[in-house]
């Protein structure tokens, strides 16, 4: 649990991050694209409305700053450019190239053609920023030089990126170890609970045990009576409940305290749902059990069969009246046996990769919202309804907590809101 909570920290801090990052990141650059394709832009409408050149400063005398308005006076001499002019069949007449050094005639004719082809009217082809324009005597197609600032461009993209994974890096590193830190005082009340829960259940455990013994005594002395019944209920009830809390908790320990062998799940899931017969037909209702014969697997098998006895006896318990109960048991492949002495110490042959365990039973009613919590300890989705079968709302948390003891998940759904199956991968 804590190392689950531990991860969840440093996951969403990261997520947080990533997305705060990506956020910036994305913004700064999409700002800058737009600042150079307006710079570009505003350059080559100038040159669109003088054929493909700077006007003079003795054609338009006065008007210079309105026309390079926004602009460097230096972007008449610092710009690079050329121009291609195409007649109505699509031949080239005239190329200008004047104004550029690194584009000789052949690639500017190049250019205009898969303008052309591509039918827009303006946009980037490769380092060049192009217009289209309509004239008489053809077709104007205007290229302007952004090599340089498509560069500044790309580098301040991938200096961005990079400095941002360079620090989501960072960040992980001091997640990781800070988050020890963070999580250790919620991880020591968490050792702490549990270390109270198994020693006030042992001690609980002695006073429950002369309790019945003396209600015992009493009968014997006393005859029977509904108080005398009323107590050895109670303290029927109690002794469960203090024993669930204490294999809860030692579960909850992980696997370093369980101990596996491999056993045969097949036989063991049959045996233990088969013991429900009888209680369901005598409440009315139809177990069914679909098991795969032979499948083994290596696990704690007291842990297991509680696990397939908890999961049924919830089935029979919550069906409705003249329910149906489903027990299925597969297996998702089988390992090849291995006849070697040591591949038969290291892992027995056999042994399922992995197995699904499914209980479903038909039922009244229950709400999606209260699937979500089936597993939560203490948790009861209709309190009038469990006040009459006597659960307590741990049963299934003990079975997650051995599912998870063996590495394996449990899912709870509904798919009608009258229906319920509990899935049990290991």
């Amino acid at each position: 649990m804590i190392k689950k909570l531990r991860r969840k920290l440093v996951a969403v801090a990261m997520l947080s991050l990533f997305i705060v990052l990506l956020i910036i990141i994305g913004t700064v650059n999409i700002l800058n694209y737009t600042r150079m394709v307006d710079d570009a832009q505003r350059t080559i409408n100038i040159l669109k409305e003088n054929d493909g050149s700077f006007p003079k400063p003795d054609m338009t005398p006065g008007h210079d700053k309105d026309i390079f308005k926004g602009m460097s006076p230096e972007a008449p001499y610092e710009s690079r450019y050329f121009s291609v002019l195409m007649d109505a069949n699509g031949n080239v007449s005239t190329i200008d190239t004047g104004k550029i050094a690194g584009t000789d005639t052949d690639e500017a004719a190049e250019y205009a053609a898969r303008v052309l082809d591509s039918g827009r009217a303006a946009g980037f082809m490769g380092q060049y920023r192009f217009a289209v324009k309509d004239k008489d005597s053809g077709t104007l197609i205007i290229f302007l030089y952004c090599g340089r600032e498509i560069s500044n461009f790309r580098s301040v993209l991938l200096i961005s990126v990079g400095i941002s994974l360079a620090g989501m890096l960072a960040v992980f590193l001091l997640l990781v170890f800070f988050s020890g830190r963070i999580v250790k005082p919620v991880s020591e009340s968490y050792e702490k609970q549990k270390r109270f829960i198994t020693d006030a259940g042992h001690e609980i455990k002695t006073p429950l045990t002369i309790i019945d013994a003396d209600a015992q005594l009493v009968e014997l002395d006393c005859g029977e009576n509904e108080w005398l019944d009323d107590i050895k209920k109670q303290t029927k009830r109690l002794t469960a409940l203090t024993n669930d809390l204490i294999y809860l908790a030692k579960m909850e320990e992980g696997q370093k305290n369980t101990v596996k062998i491999e056993f045969p799940l097949s036989d063991i899931v049959e045996e233990t749902a088969d013991s429900f017969r009888a209680r369901a037909i005598n409440e009315g209702k139809s177990l069914e059990i679909n098991i795969q014969p032979g499948i083994s697997y290596c696990g704690d098998e007291k842990a297991v069969r509680q696990l397939v006895s908890i999961l049924v006896d919830n089935a029979v318990k919550y069906a409705d009246s003249e329910g149906n109960i489903k027990v299925s048991l597969t297996s998702a492949g089988t390992k090849r046996a291995d006849t070697s002495k040591q591949a038969a110490t290291a892992k027995p042959s056999g042994t399922s990769r992995s197995v699904k365990l499914e209980v479903y039973n038909t039922c009244e009613h229950i709400e999606a919202e209260s699937v979500k919590h089936l597993f939560d300890r203490f948790y009861r989705a209709e309190q009038s309804h469990n006040s009459q079968t006597g659960g307590y709302g741990i049963g299934l948390s003990v079975a997650k907590a051995v599912v998870e003891a063996h590495r394996g998940k449990i899912s709870a759904y509904t798919q009608d809101g009258k229906s319920l199956r509990i899935t049990v991968v290991m």
